[in-house]
């Protein structure tokens, strides 16, 4: 009889144990749960001292939709790879394979076909895209030009048009800006060949161009 005492003294302690602590957890959650009040509601007034009187807009009802982000975009990266390949074009690059043929002018990247400037003339791609770059001043259409090709690349697109002007409104009329896109072009990696276009496509002002979809 004393042995079962003594269990049901200790039970009755371990319980009182217990309740204690859960009584102090219990308080430490409160206070915890006090001081998050306290301090949203400091916030919540220097908001309101900041911005002065507000009017809570009225609850709608509306659904709250749980949209997927869009991916992240390296755009600083990006950037810099423009910046470092706009830094290395050059206007002066010797083309020792532009070629003039009965048709103007047409290049080609080494290892490919020789009838390539001959296909793009006669329309086998189709012009997926076109830029022109009438009136820019050099950088602006070297830059502008660069992202085009690289944009199309990126896109899969495979045959562009670039419209650099015959020269008309340049001092002597010399078409100065058709000398550098064809430069800028041979040396963009995306740039498998381009060939001066026909007439109805532009002539001696453009060129259409023809870009390795693999980059």
């Amino acid at each position: 009889m004393t042995t079962l005492r003594a269990q049901s003294l200790q039970d009755l302690g371990t319980l009182r144990d217990t309740l204690a602590q859960r009584q102090r957890e219990a308080a430490e959650q409160e206070r915890a749960r006090r001081a998050e009040q306290a301090a949203a509601e400091r916030n919540r007034r220097q908001f309101a001292a900041a911005v002065g009187p507000v009017t809570p807009l009225r609850d709608r009802g509306l659904a709250v939709l749980q949209r997927p982000r869009p991916a992240p975009l390296p755009r600083q990266r990006e950037a810099d790879e423009r910046e470092a390949l706009r830094q290395t074009l050059s206007d002066e690059v010797d083309l020792e394979s532009l070629l003039l043929t009965d048709d103007g002018l047409s290049w080609r990247r080494p290892g490919v076909a020789a009838d390539v400037a001959a296909r793009l003339r006669r329309g086998h791609w189709s012009i997926q895209g076109e830029v022109d770059l009438h009136g820019m001043r050099r950088d602006e259409a070297r830059d502008t030009l660069v992202n085009f090709v690289r944009d199309a690349a990126r896109q899969g697109r495979r045959c562009l048009r670039v419209v650099h002007g015959k020269g008309h409104g340049s001092p002597g009329r010399h078409a100065v800006l058709k000398g550098k896109v064809q430069r800028w072009l041979a040396q963009c990696g995306e740039v498998v060949a381009f060939a001066q276009a026909t007439g109805p496509q532009g002539g001696a002002g453009a060129l259409i161009v023809l870009i390795d979809r693999g980059g």
